[in-house]
């Protein structure tokens, strides 16, 4: 994990929050900390392709990852894993769409997926998330419901980061 005081964070932070707010009139720290986060974390590709299959190797198309959140037909050991999963394909859709459209239009990340269907399933994977809205997930069940909801706007969002961090000459390479 990149730690909290880590240019990188917060340079994220701060670009995300801005655009955000620019662009969407999006204020709520939470969507911002979550998504600059997410940014962060994804610079590390291990974490980019962290599901793997069973010989170990990272799964880099979003059909996999499907099967891998199954717990019934699919490779997921429990519901507590499907979640997991979920939670997972929801940001890599998230931050794919938003951040390289392009790339998923060419399927460089989603395979065979078109990029309304990475759209769709990140949509559902978040919904499914806030399903789970028991126990310890209760309380943040309720925001895997809005990043469902304003999918498309948060994508968007990501966009307009691309845009400003494109303008300060960031490297941002598709992986």
């Amino acid at each position: 994990m990149i730690p909290e005081e880590h240019a990188l964070r917060q340079l994220f932070h701060r670009t995300v929050s801005d655009c955000y707010a620019e662009h969407l009139g999006v204020r709520d720290v939470e969507v911002t900390s979550y998504i600059a986060d997410l940014l962060t974390e994804f610079c590390v590709v291990e974490n980019l392709y962290s599901i793997r299959d069973s010989e170990g190797r990272p799964v880099k198309e979003v059909g996999q990852m499907l099967a891998a959140a199954d717990p019934v037909n699919g490779s997921a050991p429990s519901f507590d894993a499907e979640r997991k999963v979920r939670k997972h394909i929801g940001d890599y859709a998230l931050f794919s769409t938003g951040m390289y459209p392009e790339a998923v239009q060419r399927s460089k990340f989603a395979g065979d997926t078109s990029f309304l269907e990475m759209v769709r399933t990140g949509k559902e994977s978040y919904y499914i998330v806030s399903q789970f809205n028991l126990f310890e997930y209760q309380n943040e069940a309720p925001f895997f419901g809005r990043l469902a909801e304003e999918f498309e706007s948060y994508m968007y969002g990501l966009t307009k980061v691309r845009g400003e961090l494109d303008k300060m000459g960031a490297p941002l390479h598709v992986m």
